[in-house]
């Protein structure tokens, strides 16, 4: 892929350096007066529609397997597209956004399908990140859930969930209260938002990802854009060279209970089967009838019927 040198648009999420970039913030920053409750805190900037936060769920989900008990995640929303009432880095319109989608899906080997902005575009990513905030104000644990649910429907379903009724709809499948979702979307959750924006600018959050992990006296290391694993891993080390990762089940059935989908490249990095095993093992499940195939023209997910 061409590699941009100067890219002013965060929605051309440069897959040399892992990051879906702002233009005006400075350099990440300040998070020291942050603590952590547990022994590990992890402030994580990210947006519903960053490509690179959908490459990075891997490592993630990863993460929360082997350290879960001892980190915790703090999500805050980063704002990446307020609308199209801009025109640079080459985007200055929905379609123009399609083809890079497809490049950064192979790129990080996680299934994206771009059409979503050549047949249903978003016109913002503001709803989505509202609705995620509002989700928190009733259940933290189903918020995640949200998010997830609405990564899905955006990367691989070409689900505009910029659209209220599709926000609702996806809050009903993750078991939140729809009517009090759509109830704090136009109070406290919006609030919460431009909170989030505040922050965001306050620690001169630049692009998405950005995780600032920190310790109970302050400390603290960043890990920004997309990385291997083992970054993260040493970045809790760094702060917390006490922490021990917990041995998980890694067969397929424990998998799926801890996470209701997957894709092949989540499969392989939580079971540590390599990459085209790993297809090989779901499309036989799929066979089996345990899973259930979501295809896309660049990648699929599998479901735990």
């Amino acid at each position: 892929m061409k590699h941009e040198e100067k890219n002013a648009n965060p929605l051309l999420c440069d897959p040399l350096t892992g990051i879906c970039e702002l233009p005006e913030n400075g350099e990440p920053g300040g998070a020291e007066s942050y603590k952590a409750d547990k022994q590990i805190k992890i402030l994580y900037f990210t947006d519903p529609i960053c490509s690179s936060c959908w490459g990075i769920e891997p490592q993630l989900r990863k993460l929360k397997l082997e350290y879960g008990n001892q980190i915790e995640i703090e999500y805050h929303m980063g704002g990446l597209l307020p609308d199209w009432s801009y025109n640079s880095g080459g985007i200055s319109k929905p379609s123009d956004v399609a083809h890079h989608w497809d490049e950064v899906s192979a790129y990080y080997d996680m299934p994206i399908d771009g059409d979503v902005w050549l047949e249903n575009p978003l016109d913002s990513s503001y709803p989505p990140s509202i609705a995620f905030k509002s989700a928190q104000l009733q259940d933290k644990t189903k918020a995640d859930l949200l998010m997830r649910e609405l990564r899905e429907m955006v990367f691989l379903k070409k689900i505009n969930i910029a659209k209220t009724a599709n926000l609702l709809l996806a809050a009903e499948l993750i078991g939140l209260n729809s009517d009090q979702l759509q109830e704090d979307m136009e109070g406290r959750g919006r609030d919460l938002f431009e909170e989030d924006l505040q922050l965001a600018r306050q620690l001169g959050v630049r692009g998405f990802p950005t995780m600032f992990f920190l310790n109970d006296k302050g400390e603290r290391e960043l890990v920004y854009g997309f990385r291997p694993y083992p970054e993260y891993e040493q970045a809790i080390l760094k702060v917390s060279p006490a922490a021990l990762k917990t041995a998980y089940p890694t067969d397929w059935k424990s998998l799926f209970k801890a996470y209701g989908s997957l894709t092949a490249r989540e499969f392989s990095e939580l079971s540590g089967i390599s990459r085209a095993e790993s297809e090989q093992v779901l499309d036989q499940l799929t066979v089996q009838k345990e899973l259930e195939k979501i295809a896309t023209k660049n990648g699929a997910l599998w479901i735990r019927i």
